[in-house]
């Protein structure tokens, strides 16, 4: 093989799509990428329009490298939202102006929906009106006649990586012009970077443009501090994804939700914990480099994670869980829906054609019958009581979020499930926290007789679980009962507190069973088979358990138990003594830096899996 060929193949190579082996951040070939883009990074870091050219590009060859061809969708999707953003800046008539929001917010969601949502809504017709229609991807089509070949499938729609992250940045950016908050960005490629800045573009966070934009314009600037953070998150976010994510999940989770009927319930239900512990290390292990990597770039990304295991109900939960998602469905979706002002036509829309659709698909008369009682409840509530119409729309909206939030996640009627259970945990907080003490204590004893009569009476694993999760909050509650009635004066407050957390983080992490089910799944398959996941799995855990052969598992699999417990131990340390740590790293003499740096990736890559696991919210 001659030089010639040689060089041929290494460019051909370079530049060529590989399905099977995505542009990861935990692959070497990603950090020569890096080293080579921040090398000429520094050569024009100040001068501002050529710097951000030349990321702009840069993160078209980094999401080409990750996604192939829907490089394309990207680009268009670039260019449309550049030229709205101007088009509606110039207009005077609100109108006019609004006619130009419609149609960009129908382009951008429609190109999502039909990426995303097409074998969901082809599912939902078929199972309605006893259609047989099938997929046609119109972008496979036409890609076909152009090439005159029949090189693409059009009988499946492949899901672009990161294709919500910049839709919903596009549709932040033409929201934001609307609302006054920025000006249309003058240039293209200022504009394609916001859109594309390769360390966020397929995870995440999600960047506001009023938040982003400010610094497309600034100068470059990285103090020495700084320079020792972004080192920081970024070895904090590979220990994150290889140690506490990738092994574990390797090593025990998958292989669990593979096949549960083949594990115990106590291998079950320490895989589903397992998982709450994968899923926050993976995502925010992400976040972490990606904060880092555009720090030493001099960006500023938003802060995506607050320790969400901290969290003492499923509000707080969701303060702390994917900020930046959070944030923007608060004021692009809950507000505008009335948020906590009023009902709007749009919140009526949204809950009754969930429930339609809901009811109409399961084909329960119980299904229907429990929908219309609560309908009928709760208007006869607003309209006997209008004191509190204000509290129902509050709760409809937050619902309608959640719903919504959980089907962004995936076409799939788990995550729907999974969106609803969070938005029932937290309306039944708001409720929970206004009654005192003996109401609680009441109220969850009850609760939990009628489950433990239904054991009896109708024996279902399910039931099982239930009753030992309402008998478990019960004894704590009926402790807080007693504690009151003994007059105490608050010295266990931090007890209580613990108890919440603990309470939050089992509620969040049976949710997730739901979650779990449904990723890493064809849509085309993704309702029958996360379903049937996940019923496999509440019968183990709801079945009777061998407590003799705990200790004896918990030996084979000493190793994910050690990992998931000093992880849970490192996320419930108190901010203070993290935030200690971190200036102590970044103030660190630049030599001893590099040793310590060094150390830290001869560990993690003691742990790294034969084949590097994709990050879960590429998915997404």
């Amino acid at each position: 093989m001659t030089i010639i060929d040689i060089i041929s193949n290494f460019f051909g190579n370079l530049f060529a799509f590989d399905e099977a082996h995505p542009l990861l951040f935990t692959q070497f070939y990603f950090w020569a990428f890096f080293a080579i883009v921040f090398a000429i990074f520094s050569l024009i870091k100040n001068k501002i329009l050529l710097r951000n050219t030349f990321l702009f590009f840069v993160s078209l060859f980094f999401y080409y490298k990750t996604s192939g061809l829907f490089t394309l969708i990207l680009i268009l999707i670039t260019i449309y939202n550049f030229f709205a953003g101007k088009w509606l800046f110039s207009r005077n008539k609100e109108w006019s102006k609004k006619l130009i929001i419609v149609t960009s917010i129908i382009i951008n969601l429609s190109t999502l929906c039909y990426f995303k949502y097409a074998y969901f809504i082809i599912d939902v017709v078929n199972n309605l009106f006893k259609t047989d229609f099938a997929i046609f991807d119109i972008f496979a089509y036409t890609g076909n006649i152009l090439t005159n070949s029949n090189r693409f499938s059009i009988d499946s729609i492949l899901l672009p990586v990161g294709i919500s992250f910049y839709i919903f940045q596009a549709i932040s950016y033409i929201m934001d012009i609307y609302r006054k908050r920025i000006q249309p960005v003058k240039n293209i490629f200022d504009f394609g970077f916001y859109i594309s800045f390769f360390p966020q573009l397929v995870a995440g966070p999600i960047v506001r443009a009023n938040e982003f934009i400010p610094q497309l314009h600034k100068k470059y600037f990285l103090s020495r501090r700084q320079f020792g953070i972004a080192i920081f998150w970024i070895m904090n976010g590979l220990a994150k994804k290889i140690i506490l994510s990738d092994y574990i999940a390797v090593n025990f989770i998958d292989r669990v939700f593979e096949n549960p009927l083949l594990y115990s319930g106590f291998e079950n239900l320490a895989a589903l914990f397992g998982y709450s512990l994968q899923v926050y290390a993976d995502f925010s292990g992400y976040t972490d480099i990606a904060i880092g990597l555009a720090m030493l770039m001099g960006f500023y990304l938003p802060k995506n994670f607050d320790s969400p295991y901290k969290a003492t109900n499923p509000g707080n939960f969701w303060k702390r869980w994917h900020i930046s998602l959070s944030k923007w469905l608060q004021d692009y979706l809950y507000i505008p829906l009335g948020g906590n002002r009023n009902a709007t036509f749009g919140t009526y829309c949204c809950i009754f054609t969930i429930a339609a659709v809901g009811t109409l698909l399961t084909g329960s008369i119980w299904v229907a019958i429990s929908i219309l009682l609560l309908t009928v409840i709760v208007g006869c509530t607003a309209y006997f009581h209008p004191e509190k119409r204000k509290t129902i729309t509050t709760n409809i909206n937050s619902m309608n979020t959640m719903l919504l939030g959980g089907i962004w996640h995936g076409a799939s009627w788990n995550f729907m499930i999974w969106g609803g259970l969070n938005g029932i945990g937290m309306i039944v907080y708001k409720f929970w926290k206004d009654w005192n003490v003996y109401v609680r204590t009441l109220i969850i004893f009850l609760i939990t007789a009628i489950i433990g009569e239904l054991c009896i009476l109708f024996p279902h694993p399910a039931f099982n679980v239930f009753f030992v999760w309402s008998f478990l909050i019960f004894i704590g509650t009926f402790s807080r009962m007693i504690y009151n009635l003994l007059k105490g004066k608050n010295p266990f407050q931090w007890l209580e507190k613990c108890w919440a957390i603990l309470q939050t983080f089992v509620f969040i992490t049976f949710t997730r069973l739901f979650f779990r089910s449904g990723s890493n799944l064809n849509p085309a398959e993704a309702n029958e088979t996360a379903w049937e996941t996940a019923k496999n799995m509440i019968n183990q855990i709801g079945s009777s358990w061998d407590f003799n052969k705990i200790p004896q598992m918990l030996y084979e699999y000493k190793n994910i138990f050690i990992i998931f417990v000093l992880g849970m131990i490192i996320h419930w340390l108190p901010e203070n003594f993290k935030r200690r740590y971190r200036i102590w790293f970044a103030n660190m003499n630049i030599i001893l830096m590099a040793f310590v740096v060094v150390i830290i990736i001869f560990i993690v890559y003691q742990f790294i899996t034969a084949d590097l696991q994709k990050f879960i919210y590429f998915q997404f």
